[in-house]
């Protein structure tokens, strides 16, 4: 039984990191090698080399991607590498099967602005969905999952910084515009890509002072079901004593919490803070643990 539960559990794992390799390939063949710009990833530098090197960009995205497929399985870990090994053989292929099928199809959308949007939009898809299973499809992904793990980087920031020298390689080869466009592309796939993996986490650490403390205490308890956790607040001015209410919530609960201080209290003291992971074990209130 619990062979039968690893093994469906190793192919659902498996189909989730070749969709999202396929979404990569298709965002690099339909979107960028049209654009001619390199945004951002081992192909866009693989799109310059194929202007001096006599061979497919499959090829050398292979080529490029098994020498730092080699550095990431040491850097980062086995679990991490050996998914990776799966999806840097994979990305070239799915790239190889296009080539074939789609051969000289030319931009989808007839300008070079609109292919690179497109391209970091559907590319930034495929790099969360590997990102959140702990793979990567090789690459510049790499690079950037290495600094995110030893600099402690955002990966959409690490992915930026190595992608712009990628970006810039684009002067080699192409005009002013494809390289601002190369620039500009690899900037914003960063910010897309930490609002696809971070965004949809984020949480706000709200730190309330107010006269109304018990009806607050309640409000976030019983009709957020949140927790919170009060501090001793002494006034530098007066040096009054109150008490500071901290707690965590989503965006959701953030509107709620926010309208219910404006008409409890519209003078009560708030801070706030993004928060972008949290670990904690939830507990139970003792009237609900009864009913």
């Amino acid at each position: 039984m619990k062979k039968e539960l690893n093994f469906a559990k190793l192919l659902l794992e498996t189909l989730i990191l070749t969709g999202a390799v396929a979404i990569i390939a298709a965002a690099v063949y339909f979107f960028l090698v049209p654009s001619h710009a390199s945004v951002s990833s081992i192909s866009g530098l693989g799109i310059i080399l194929t202007n001096f090197i006599p061979l497919p960009l499959s090829v050398i995205t292979m080529v490029l991607n098994v020498v730092l497929l080699i550095i990431g399985f040491i850097t980062c870990g086995r679990e991490f590498g050996t998914k990776t090994v799966y999806t840097s053989i994979l990305l070239p292929v799915f790239i190889g099967i296009f080539e074939k099928i789609f051969a000289d199809i030319g931009s989808l959308t007839k300008t070079q602005e609109l292919d690179v949007l497109c391209y970091v939009l559907v590319v930034s898809v495929g790099l969360s969905i590997l990102f959140n299973m702990n793979a990567s499809s090789g690459g510049l992904d790499i690079v950037a999952k290495i600094m995110n793990k030893y600099l402690h980087i955002e990966l959409g920031k690490a992915m930026s910084l190595a992608g712009m020298c990628v970006a810039l390689s684009a002067a080699l080869v192409y005009d002013k515009k494809t390289v601002v466009l190369s620039v500009l592309g690899t900037y914003f796939n960063g910010m897309v890509v930490d609002h696809f993996i971070f965004g949809q986490n984020l949480k706000r650490r709200v730190c309330i002072i107010t006269k109304y403390e018990e009806e607050l205490r309640n409000f976030i308890l019983h009709e957020l079901h949140s927790g919170a956790t009060i501090y001793d607040a002494i006034g530098a001015y007066n040096l009054d004593k109150r008490h500071e209410i901290i707690t965590i919530v989503d965006k959701n609960e953030y509107q709620k919490l926010m309208n219910y201080i404006n008409n409890l209290d519209p003078k009560a003291f708030i801070t706030v803070y993004t928060v972008a992971d949290m670990r904690y074990q939830q507990k139970v209130l003792e009237n609900e643990e009864r009913s």
